[in-house]
């Protein structure tokens, strides 16, 4: 079992609704997105490109963030999904750093939307329903709230909305499929080799769980470059990381040795 993401950018318009249902969904205070839409355009008047590029967690495979994680605190379900247990994160911001994709989130301190008027109904409900620690990491998480009450129920994530993350649901151009990676006939399955999906740069070496149809008009380059640079890219972050946590793990033997 693995839960992953196509992204079709032949139907996605750039609406924003996939960031804005994200930050419903989960209650984020102000500034702060898990969900993201970068936009940039090619080529010049009269014959100007538009693309748009949904960006989130992709729930690596070989996530670099666990492995930079000194309290394991950012863990990997059996599912795939990668989350991060708030009661163990100290704030350090090692998964932030060691993270290629840049997706992860630091909460500190929740702002008001409106400073010096108190906080909305929506604030206040966001304190019941999805209270945030201060000072911890915090990211996208294939919404598992909903795949978790939806499994219980019988129901099938990717097909029954009741199971499925939020952003598939509210997507107005059907733009997001949702399913089982190991399953060769879900879906999300069926769309990567049919229709050739990628995964954002493969040569981080983290192998994502978030895959995206091309559209013509977009050049692969702009999603596989990273393949080649830095040339040895797909090793040496896994690597360094876990040289750094073994060099800890050594500090931490020998503090204890002299005590």
């Amino acid at each position: 079992m693995r839960y992953a993401m196509v992204i079709d950018l032949n139907r996605c318009v750039g609406c924003y609704s996939c960031v804005a249902k994200c930050k419903q969904e989960h209650f984020l205070p102000p500034a702060m997105t898990w969900s993201k839409l970068l936009v940039c355009e090619t080529g010049s008047y009269p014959s100007a490109v538009k693309h748009a590029y949904p960006v989130l967690c992709n729930h690596c495979k070989e996530p670099a963030c666990i492995e930079a994680c000194p309290t394991g605190a950012t863990q990997k379900r059996e599912d795939g999904i990668v989350w991060v247990d708030a009661k163990k994160c100290i704030g350090c911001k090692f998964c932030v750093t060691a993270c290629p994709y840049r997706i992860r989130t630091f909460y500190s301190d929740r702002k008001d939307y409106f400073p010096g008027q108190g906080p909305t109904d929506y604030e206040r409900l966001a304190e019941k329903l999805y209270p945030m620690k201060n000072d911890t990491v915090v990211k996208c998480d294939f919404c598992v709230e909903r795949i978790d009450e939806g499994v219980k129920k019988g129901l099938a994530p990717g097909v029954d909305r009741d199971a499925t993350p939020a952003c598939v649901n509210i997507c107005p151009a059907e733009a997001r499929y949702f399913g089982n990676l190991d399953d060769p006939s879900s879906e999300v399955s069926r769309l990567i080799k049919q229709k050739t999906a990628v995964q954002l740069h493969p040569g981080f070496g983290t192998d994502p769980s978030v895959y995206y149809v091309l559209s013509p008009a977009m050049r692969k380059s702009r999603f596989i470059s990273r393949s080649l640079f830095p040339t040895s890219a797909r090793y040496s972050l896994p690597s360094f990381l876990v040289t750094v946590k073994e060099v800890r793990k050594g500090a931490a033997a020998k503090r204890s040795a002299t005590v």
